[in-house]
């Protein structure tokens, strides 16, 4: 079983690592999509409940927004967070620790349906990311730790580097109308 969690921990690291390169919203989501079920799988077999649902919920969330991000699918999947999230603290009892997944994924859900530009959805997603960092560091997963991190290193690296092109492009241009002065 460590194996298996070993591998499911390590492949939702790597997939994820690719899907912050994404350059449009919906190869993002599915990339995301992929690693989500990943590190579900990590969570699940670690006993991390409130994590595994969250991010099976998440997977499930990612390949529906590819085609449908109605306000009905948003509010779907709130609801669905938010039920699991009560019948976990309420009927099974779970340590408050489950709030900090499920308002990461909450987050997740309403950036990916309602956001369609992959800038403005890695934005949205530091939160996110941060509250993961601290849910998988409160568990104590290593996958899910380095997943988060890796998660927010991607987004800044890849943030940073949509500036530096916008810089450059935007220096072209001025060059450019100067040129033609």
């Amino acid at each position: 079983m460590e194996i298996w969690i070993t591998v499911t921990g390590l492949l939702a690291l790597v997939t994820n690592f690719i899907a912050y390169r994404a350059e449009s919203a919906n190869t993002y989501r599915l990339i995301a999509a992929l690693a989500l079920a990943f590190l579900s799988s990590h969570f699940f077999m670690q006993g991390a409940l409130a994590g595994g649902i969250a991010l099976g919920i998440g997977a499930v969330r990612n390949i529906v927004a590819m085609k449908y991000t109605q306000k009905r699918i948003l509010f779907g999947f709130v609801a669905v967070n938010i039920g699991f999230c009560l019948w976990e603290w309420l009927y099974l009892g779970n340590s408050a620790i489950l709030f900090i997944a499920y308002a990461s994924a909450l987050i997740f859900t309403v950036g990916t349906i309602v956001l369609t530009n992959a800038t403005a959805i890695r934005r949205w997603f530091i939160l996110a990311e941060l509250l993961g960092l601290i849910y998988a560091a409160f568990i104590g997963s290593t996958f899910g730790v380095l997943f988060n991190l890796s998660n927010l290193v991607s987004i800044v690296l890849k943030l940073l580097s949509d500036k530096r092109t916008r810089k450059q492009q935007d220096a072209t241009t001025t060059t450019a109308q100067e040129g033609t002065k």
